[in-house]
């Protein structure tokens, strides 16, 4: 069974369309198929205008000042801790 289609004509942005050929691209799709995936994601996220990205990050800051993490202490293990990792997986020369 044929899937039906309706040909349409938008415009868009230099970047957008840079974008959209560019996933297109990488995904190894149509344009079209980029925008059909792009609008079904969308439909199913709801509106990214909502403010639940900035929530989450609300929430994310909340828990660290209730947990009263020390950053700067965490920052400092990290680096410790990413430096060890890299001498690791440094290769050896001989």
């Amino acid at each position: 069974m044929a899937i039906l289609t309706v040909k349409s004509t938008y415009s868009l942005d230099v970047e957008s369309i840079r974008t959209l050929e560019k996933l297109a691209q990488c995904w190894n799709v149509s344009k079209s198929e980029v925008l059909r995936r792009a609008i079904r994601i969308a439909a199913m996220g709801g509106n990214p205008g909502d403010g639940a990205t900035l929530k989450a990050l609300d929430r994310l800051q909340a828990t660290v000042r209730s947990r009263k993490v020390n950053l700067a202490r965490w920052e400092r293990d990290l680096k410790v801790e990413r430096r060890a990792t890299a001498r690791r997986l440094a290769p050896k020369t001989p």
